[in-house]
């Protein structure tokens, strides 16, 4: 009796550890599913993987550039203070989680609910437009990705399923006759234990184990034997034959979700990229802002000189006293001018914190600081040509809307080839093997029948005997065949599947002309700013010289007040074109880098930094500090 208490023990442990009969993978799994059996890991199927709560502490890089409640801000601190806290890289941090709990539910055999990019920011307004342009605001491609097959072969369950049922009965049953058992009240005592342990094959597999043990009692005179013990053990084997056959089939949702997780890459890439090229045009708008506050600073230093020299001029009586109320109204609306371009400063600064934050201007650490550039604008001796070709090859290969679109069309593929299937005919190969044993004590019942077979005689012992000996087998093997009317559903399903693949392909186009419009008209802006600051430089230059001549005419009296504040005004306009034609050519440039895919190799940004959002680069040296800070 020890010996077979050993012997079960130890099928059962064979049961739950062979490789070979359960292993879906080779031993490259993770070693949780590899060692699936394990106790201790068998706890952690039943727990809720963790998530750690969000955090809207920001790093410390921005509160290391504070100086006397000035930030201090290069254009390599500003992108790295974004790829750390900003909010909108970190909710597409989680997407590239979703798609690996999506891969995990596609082992195991369950649907997958697909990979979006839902929340997808395209980035930032800049503050109200004036002088200088508003800041570049970079579109783009919320694609998602193909979501889970909902059409094909059923999913097999790619998990083995243990499943167990014990059960003990009292059954009471009036007998209207004696004849068959002896007895008016027939009583039956019964406890059943059941085990089945299943497992799926991706190759349309099914295996089967089943051990089944029943004990029972009665008042019955007729039974030579009680009480009885009865179990068997049985192996069912099935196979798909057609419909649901093969790895090409069965695994199409592993092979989606891996898609998923590498399109879940390039979403998060594309956020990356998004959100670089949005803060590298709102510090450009910044730094153009001041610039635009210094020009409107000098033309009302030019105005308030003017007015100065008038009134002295009206003291002295050289000069009627309308002119005075002239130069008068010019510093008033140079003060206006200036006040406009400074709240612009403000409202850009706003803007930029809040990108630079995860916690927008609630943050302590840089709601009331003022931000300095510290880098500024600078136009290039001349800008490469490149042939346009040449460039649009670059973007089809760094753009990563495209690999998100072609990752769609692969999966639209898989998908096809399961719809495919489904319209064949469900043929099905068995097999099941069993074997039984029985044994019990013989009938002590006063009156019992007498003489039972000695080879059932004895306990649970003898049945574990008899079923290892194979003394009482059972073989059955067969097939069994569906063939579905008409196949309206297949044929629907088939067919969607095709005209999704043909959306994904003309989509695919779209976008492949969308990027050769984009890295075109990119080119032409970034030549025709060129071109325009140049123009503008020239004119700024040609207007100092004309107010230079007409304050000396003016000085001599061969000149008017009007005539000087016209010439002022014309300076101030020209400086101010100047600075907005130089903020556009920077806008072109990023937008170029952005057309080309290369935002973040122009920028020296690592993706598997934004990735941790830690950026290793310190902060950026702060400038000496001047007397009195």
């Amino acid at each position: 009796m020890r010996r077979l208490q050993s012997t079960i023990a130890l099928l059962n442990v064979w049961l739950l550890t062979a490789p070979g009969l359960f292993a879906q993978q080779p031993s490259a799994a993770p070693a949780r599913e590899r060692n699936w059996f394990n106790v201790g890991a068998m706890s952690k199927w039943y727990e809720g993987a963790s998530v750690a709560p969000i955090s809207v502490a920001n790093s410390s890089r921005l509160e290391s550039l504070v100086r006397a409640g000035t930030l201090y801000l290069s254009l390599r601190d500003c992108i790295a203070a974004a790829l750390e806290n900003n909010i909108d890289i970190e909710v597409q941090r989680y997407t590239p989680r979703l798609a690996a709990t999506d891969l995990l539910r596609a082992k195991a055999g369950s649907s997958i609910r697909g990979v979006t990019a839902t929340g997808l920011s395209t980035g930032y307004a800049s503050a109200t437009a004036t002088s200088v342009a508003a800041s570049t605001v970079v579109s783009a491609t919320n694609t998602a990705a193909a979501n889970a097959t909902t059409a094909g072969p059923a999913a097999l369950n790619l998990d083995p399923a243990l499943t167990g049922n014990i059960q003990f009965s009292h059954t009471t049953t009036p007998q209207s006759t004696t004849f068959l058992t002896s007895t008016n009240t027939l009583i039956t005592r019964q406890k059943v234990a059941n085990f089945t342990l299943q497992q799926q094959f991706l190759s349309g597999t099914t295996a089967q184990f089943g051990y089944f043990n029943t004990n029972s009692d009665t008042t019955s005179l007729r039974n030579q034997f009680n009480p009885v013990t009865a179990s068997y053990f049985d192996l069912n084997i099935s196979q798909h034959l057609l419909q649901g056959f093969g790895l090409a089939v069965n695994n199409r949702n592993i092979r989606i979700a891996k898609n998923n997780l590498h399109m879940a890459d390039l979403i998060f890439k594309q956020q990356v990229t998004n959100t670089v090229a949005n803060v590298i045009g709102l510090y450009w708008d910044l730094v153009a802002y001041n610039e635009d506050v210094a020009v409107k600073r000098g033309a009302l230093s030019v105005s308030k000189k003017l007015y100065d020299d008038n009134r002295k001029q009206v003291e002295v009586g050289t000069l009627a006293p309308i002119e005075i109320i002239r130069a008068e109204a010019e510093v008033a609306a140079r003060e206006q001018d200036l006040t406009t371009s400074e709240t612009n400063v403000l409202q850009q600064e706003t803007i930029l914190k809040s990108a630079l934050s995860r916690n927008g201007v609630a943050s302590p650490t840089i709601a009331e600081v003022h931000i300095v550039p510290t880098d500024h604008i600078q136009l290039p001796a001349d800008d490469a040509a490149q042939p346009i070709q040449d460039l649009i090859a670059r973007a089809m290969e760094n753009r990563p809307e495209l690999g998100q679109i072609q990752t769609q069309i692969e999966n639209s593929k898989i998908s096809l080839k399961g719809t495919r299937n489904s319209m064949l005919p469900t043929i099905e190969a068995f097999v099941d093997l069993k074997n039984r044993g029985q044994a019990g004590s013989l009938n002590t019942l006063p009156g019992a029948a007498t003489g039972g077979d000695a080879f059932f005689i004895g306990g649970y012992g003898t049945v574990l005997d008899q079923l290892f000996s194979r003394n009482f087998p059972d073989y059955s093997a067969g097939f069994s065949l569906n063939i579905p009317l008409r196949n309206r559903a297949a044929q629907a399903d088939y067919s969607t599947a095709q005209l999704n693949l043909r959306q994904s392909e003309l989509t695919y186009q779209r976008q492949l002309n969308n990027v050769r419009l984009d890295v075109q008209n990119a080119l032409i802006s970034v030549r025709q700013a060129r071109a325009r600051y140049l123009a503008a430089e020239k004119s700024r230059q040609l207007q100092v010289q004309t107010l230079d001549a007409e304050q000396k005419k003016y000085a001599l009296g061969s000149s008017t007040v009007f005539l000087v504040i016209q010439a002022q005004r014309d300076l101030a306009t020209s400086e101010g074109t100047r600075v907005a034609a130089l903020a556009a050519y920077a806008r072109a440039r990023t937008l170029l880098n952005y057309a080309l895919g290369e935002t973040l190799k122009a920028n020296g940004v690592e993706i598997d930094d934004a990735r941790r959002g830690v950026v290793p680069t310190p902060p950026s040296a702060l400038p000496a500090a001047t007397p009195g800070k």
